[in-house]
């Protein structure tokens, strides 16, 4: 099988790596010949250690087009011209394997329907978690299952960075210089630190684990960079673990419809939490990733491991490759993974317990004053601590299962009292007699 790769950064590197280092030993162990026709770059021009001159080109359009090439790989990034070269693909009856997240997350739906018109497999393992197997147990193993929940650290970036500041007492900027001189963080880290990038994951995971469609821009997220050190502390010293979440899960059904059929109803969102330090997701450090899935019969399944970097994220993309030849190579056709109507449930009826801290002028009454928001818009308050005193004085509240929107309109009450400087962290917690 013909091979042609668009894209030669970290991951495209280690794929050739892979095609033209360990060929024989591919073909041993998977019964595919694999042969690398070609790779396609911005500037041909610039040397590339491994990768012969010979097989570089500057025309991705060309690559994909000439009938020579039998698969193709896709690790571009970004929705153009990533998205047109994956069509041109597929509509040539060209099996596709990308790694590309956004463009899953936008065009997921109609790209694996143009696939399934061509008779071809578009595949996408290494979208979600590197060298995670994620994507194929929830296409393939969990077809069956009805899927409760799929709850992820997905994003290695910020998972690093809460755990340096969990395991070292660092602060948000401090952690993230570090991230980003180990290379665990870009330049511009905001894709990441913001939730963007869980946010497209949890579009793609959520799709497949209830067969529906969810597009990026449909996943409320939150990012990680409002997490202070007396968030982090103030969590351990309650038994809980900060992690950015991504979270996808079954809420029941709508009402009834004409036809006296109601339709399922999810949520999906990116956000930071506290989760109770007795969680397996709450033993992930580092820049590692997991995905935890809690099914209706199959119980709770977690997938552990290395969640970016060019050669595990390459390894994911080499099981893809060899999966669409052998689709090729027999003819047999990939199942379509069904799509069906859901209704996103309001995020302001989400339910869980809230973790808040509030800096606040040190005056007879105050407590009062923030007590009686919290009564006002029916958020019990479970415990309360104040830390410092005078001009330095701050707040730490645990509620009980309370509504998102009753909790937003508690923050928006309390930053009108004259007595509130400053509202800090607020966390959702989970695990505290319910958590949804």
């Amino acid at each position: 099988m013909r091979v042609g790769v668009l894209g030669c950064g970290n991951v495209g590197a280690a794929l050739v790596s892979m095609l033209l280092g360990d060929a024989a030993g591919i073909e041993a162990r998977s019964g595919v010949r694999l042969a690398l026709a070609g790779v396609a770059v911005a500037d041909p021009s610039r040397s590339r250690p491994g990768v012969p001159a010979t097989l570089l080109t500057g025309d991705a359009k060309a690559l994909v087009e000439d009938p020579g090439i039998d698969v193709v790989v896709e690790l571009i990034g970004g929705l153009e011209p990533a998205g047109t070269l994956v069509r041109s693909a597929l509509g040539a009856g060209k099996p596709v394997v990308t790694a590309n997240k956004e463009l899953l997350a936008a065009e997921g739906a109609s790209l694996s329907e143009l696939a399934s018109r061509s008779g071809v497999a578009l595949l996408y393992e290494a979208a979600v978690a590197g060298a995670i197997p994620i994507i194929r147990p929830l296409r393939e193993s969990l077809a069956g299952e009805q899927v409760r929940r799929v709850m992820g650290i997905v994003n290695g970036t910020t998972n690093f960075v809460l755990s340096r500041m969990t395991e070292s007492a660092l602060g948000y900027a401090e952690a993230l210089a570090e991230a980003q001189r180990l290379g665990y963080a870009e330049r511009d880290p905001s894709a990441d630190v913001e939730g963007h990038d869980a946010a497209a994951k949890a579009a793609i995971l959520a799709s497949l684990a209830f067969r529906c469609e969810v597009r990026a821009e449909d996943v409320p997220r939150e990012g990680i960079s409002s997490v202070s050190p007396v968030d982090i502390a103030f969590a351990t010293q309650l038994g809980y673990v900060v992690k950015l979440l991504a979270v996808a899960e079954r809420l029941g059904e709508t009402d009834a419809g004409a036809a006296g059929d109601g339709v399922p109803e999810i949520s999906v969102r990116v956000h930071p939490a506290m989760l109770p330090a007795t969680h397996p997701l709450a033993s992930v450090r580092g820049a590692f990733n997991a995905v935890f899935v809690e099914g209706a019969s199959a119980g709770e399944l977690m997938l552990y491991g290395r969640g970016a970097g060019g050669v595990p994220t390459a390894s994911a993309v080499l099981g893809d490759l060899i999966d669409a030849a052998h689709h090729l190579e027999t003819g047999a056709l990939l199942r379509p993974v069904p799509r069906a109507p859901v209704g996103m449930h309001p995020a302001d009826e989400l339910r869980c317990a809230w973790y808040l801290n509030i800096d606040v002028l040190d005056r007879p009454g105050v407590l009062a004053a923030v007590a009686g928001v919290f009564g006002e818009h029916a958020v019990s308050i479970r415990s309360m601590e104040q830390l410092g005193m005078g001009d330095e004085a701050r707040l730490v509240f645990l509620t009980h299962v309370a509504r998102q929107g009753d909790v937003t309109a508690t923050l928006h009450g309390l930053r009108s009292l004259e007595v509130v400087e400053h509202i800090g962290g607020v966390l959702r917690v989970l695990g505290v007699e319910e958590d949804r």
